[in-house]
């Protein structure tokens, strides 16, 4: 296996279990569970997926150090649809899921806290929002018109890098004021199961991010270039 990095050969079960995290990002490609002692090739083959594409992402997501280049772009068509995916995911249902168990432990705090944790909560997600349309609604179709051979010349990818922000790093504060200053009256388990189910969404948007950074906004700038 060279460098280490996965590929089209290897059991996506032994993928999975070299990362686990991946399993979260097996819907975002339409596979499910259950594909036996298949390869990589054989499950995106099935599912009509890219498997150079899939491997890409399966990739940038596990080794910190990987490094796309001109050859990597190529098989792109699903990265929008694949970044769609994952703020569908986030928005309907990371997002909604912890939400449900932060309006729990606020039903067992006082009202000062618990304006103050609600608050906090609907301005993170209003920002992941605002984040995401902008994407979905500049970066993507500008994407799309590269990929047709259209160039904007009023518009560059060196735009959204600029301002492209950790959306993760609020969920970082979230936590350590339910550390802090959460009142001892909450059941500990549920004050621990919030705390996991924020750690897992932060890391997921931290790899979220790094496939935008070595993946998309490298694409746009070999589109532009070109053109």
């Amino acid at each position: 296996m060279q460098n280490n990095y996965f590929t089209e050969n290897m059991k996506l079960a032994d993928i999975i279990t070299a990362n686990y995290s991946l399993v979260l990002m097996l819907p975002r490609f339409n596979i499910a569970l259950g594909f036996g002692e298949k390869s990589v090739k054989e499950i995106c083959e099935k599912n009509g997926i890219s498997a150079r594409f899939f491997l890409l992402v399966c990739n940038v997501y596990t080794f910190d150090h990987y490094q796309t280049n001109k050859s990597s772009f190529t098989d792109m068509e699903m990265l929008v649809p694949y970044l769609a995916a994952s703020h569908r995911y986030y928005m309907q249902e990371r997002l909604p899921h912890i939400e449900h168990h932060l309006d729990k432990i606020i039903d067992k705090t006082d009202e000062k806290y618990g304006t103050i944790l609600k608050s906090f909560f609907t301005n993170y997600k209003n920002e992941v929002a605002e984040h995401f349309t902008y994407e979905e609604n500049v970066v993507f179709p500008y994407l799309n018109k590269l990929e047709e051979g259209v160039l904007n010349k009023k518009y560059t990818i060196k735009e959204f890098s600029a301002t492209h922000s950790n959306i993760e790093d609020k969920l970082n504060d979230l936590i350590q004021i339910i550390f802090k200053y959460l009142p001892k009256n909450v059941c500990s388990n549920e004050s621990i199961e919030l705390i996991f189910d924020i750690m897992q969404l932060s890391n997921d948007l931290k790899k979220h991010q790094l496939i935008e950074d070595k993946i998309l906004i490298p694409y746009v700038a070999h589109l532009e270039k070109r053109l």
